[in-house]
């Protein structure tokens, strides 16, 4: 028989972020209302909901990019707090992407993604430079390795973003309206992008207004609205049979 420490070892591994009971202000703005919530190793989370509903606060706090006033947040077993250790380690564990590329225009491509594998991860230029050329080459924008991201369309930078987080060996990627800032046709390119690394077992969380890509990639779809998750289900049931009546009304809106 499996003893009690080893089954709790093996419940921990098995869980790569949880929160619960998370709360945050933005001085009296409560915009974070007791959010709990445990996302499995390898499961795809996809978070929608209207503008203002605290959807994009929340996975910026689940890297300490926002800091939340109660309540606990949990990452691979380390727990976020006023703790610098923790955050870093966090952190090392974690890729986002944001609605912005925020690529730095003065270096190319390559240099992009070697930044943080040089200065951070402490790697030897050329053992970066293969690392990064490889995820350039898995985003498929190897050919543009050598440019400036001015040089580059939107969803070419939007892909140079999501290779130079995957140079980091993150075992989460978090990705806040990644497409929102993009013309109509560089949408799909990034959403292929993403949907091969859903396919590869990447733990995911998405905050995002691609409900097709919602129905392709999630395990879950969560609906959140003035700060709370209203809703949650599998994309088969979230769709086709909602159960809040403010669910109801926001699809009826984006469908």
């Amino acid at each position: 028989m499996v003893n009690t420490s080893e089954q709790q070892e093996n419940q921990k591994s098995a869980v790569a972020i949880k929160l619960e009971g998370v709360h945050k202000w933005y001085g009296a703005f409560h915009v974070l209302k007791n959010i709990n919530l445990t996302v499995q190793r390898s499961e795809r989370i996809i978070i929608c909901g209207p503008s203002g509903c605290g959807k994009s606060t929340l996975i910026r706090c689940i890297n300490r990019l926002e800091k939340h006033q109660r309540g606990m947040i949990r990452v691979d077993g380390t727990e976020l707090d006023d703790d610098i250790k923790h955050i870093e380690q966090v952190r090392r564990n974690i890729g986002m992407v944001f609605q912005q590329f925020n690529l730095f225009p003065h270096l190319t491509v390559l240099e992009n993604c070697c930044l943080a594998l040089i200065w951070v991860l402490k790697k030897p230029r050329k053992e970066a430079e293969a690392i990064a050329l490889n995820y350039l080459e898995r985003v498929k924008v190897v050919d543009q390795a050598f440019k400036y991201p001015g040089h580059l369309s939107g969803g070419q930078q939007q892909r140079v973003a999501i290779a130079r987080s995957l140079c980091m060996n993150p075992s989460i990627m978090l990705f806040d309206e990644p497409t929102s800032a993009l013309d109509p046709e560089m949408i799909k390119e990034v959403l292929d992008v993403m949907v091969d690394l859903a396919q590869d077992g990447m733990t995911m969380i998405c905050v995002t207004h691609e409900m097709g890509f919602a129905r392709t990639v999630a395990d879950r779809v969560l609906f959140m609205d003035s700060g709370e998750i209203i809703e949650e289900n599998d994309p088969e049931n979230f769709f086709s049979n909602p159960q809040s009546e403010r669910t109801k009304l926001f699809l009826g809106q984006i469908l």
